[in-house]
C-alpha cells in the first residue's frame, strides 16, 4: 500500500547512491515527486533521467550539504517544480572510522560538516516551508552508532548521537506546525560507506565484518516508506534496524 506516498514531494540528500539513491527509486517507483541532491551530478541525473523515463516525476539538483546555501538551492527547486516540499530526508553521510589516537582531526572536521551540519543545514531549508503549509514529515539519518559507541568509531557515533538530540528537539518543537519527524538508524547496509574509511586495516576489517552480514539498500527504503505511508496523524519518531546476524 502505498496512498500516503502517492503525490508528496520528497527531497533526498546523498541521493547519488547506497541509502539515498534506493531511496529515492523506491518512493518514485510509488508516485512521489523526488529531487535529488548529491555533489556527485552525473549520479543524480542519470537517475533522475532514468525515473523520468519509466514515468515518474523527478529532478536532480548538485548539492554538497555542507554548504547551507546549495541545500536552501535544494530545498527551493523542489518548491519551485512542484509546489511544495512534503519530505525532507537528511541523508548524506560520512564514516571514515580510526582511533581517536590516529589523530584524523580533518576528517572529523569533514564528518561533522556532514553529519551534523549538513543535517541541521536540511531542517534549516525545509521547517520555513513546511511551517508555512502547516504540514511536512523531517526523516534524518542517525545509525546503530548513534545508540552506541565502538573503539574506532567514536567521532562516528558521536554525530550520529547528535542527529538523535537534534531530531528530538526539533520533534518537541514543531507540533503547531503538524509537522512529523522521524529518526532511521540502519545497522550494516551494503553501501559505499566504507569507502570514505582512510585507515586501510580499520578499513579491511570493518568490510570482512560487514561483508558477512550486510542487508541490502532496499532495506532502508523500505523503512523510510513505512513512515511516510502512514497517515498524518501518525508520527513514527523512531526505527533502529539491523540484520538479524549483526551483534553490535
Amino acid at each position: 500500500m502505498s496512498e500516503g506516498i502517492k503525490g508528496k514531494v520528497v527531497v533526498v540528500t546523498g541521493a547519488s547512491s547506497g541509502l539515498g539513491e534506493a531511496t529515492a527509486r523506491h518512493l518514485a517507483e510509488r508516485g512521489a515527486s523526488v529531487v535529488l541532491g548529491a555533489r556527485r551530478a552525473d549520479r543524480i541525473a542519470a537517475l533522475a533521467e532514468e525515473l523520468t523515463g519509466k514515468g515518474c516525476k523527478a529532478k536532480a539538483v548538485q548539492t554538497d550539504v555542507t554548504d547551507k546555501h546549495q541545500v536552501n538551492n535544494l530545498v527551493d527547486a523542489a518548491v519551485s517544480a512542484f509546489g511544495r516540499i512534503d519530505v525532507m530526508l537528511n541523508n548524506a553521510g560520512l564514516m571514515p572510522l580510526a582511533p581517536l589516537e590516529r589523530l584524523k582531526v580533518d576528517e572529523w572536521d569533514r564528518m561533522i560538516n556532514v553529519n551534523i551540519k549538513g543535517v541541521l543545514y536540511g531542517i534549516a531549508a525545509a521547517l520555513p516551508h513546511m511551517k508555512v503549509q502547516k504540514s511536512g514529515h523531517i526523516i534524518n539519518v542517525s545509525s546503530v552508532y548513534g545508540h552506541v559507541v565502538d573503539p574506532g568509531a567514536t567521532v562516528y557515533c558521536a554525530t550520529k548521537f547528535a542527529v538523535r538530540a537534534l531530531s528530538e528537539g526539533l520533534r518537541k518543537e514543531v507540533k503547531p506546525y503538524n509537522i512529523r519527524t522521524t529518526i532511521i538508524s540502519p545497522g550494516a547496509v551494503s553501501t559505499e560507506l566504507l569507502e570514505h574509511i582512510s585507515e586501510k586495516d580499520i578499513q579491511a576489517g570493518t568490510r570482512e565484518f560487514v561483508s558477512k552480514i550486510a542487508i541490502g539498500a532496499d532495506t532502508f527504503a523500505r523503512t523510510v516508506a513505512f513512515a511516510v505511508n502512514k497517515p498524518d496523524d501518525v508520527d513514527i519518531n523512531e526505527i533502529l534496524f539491523r540484520p538479524t546476524a549483526q551483534p553490535v
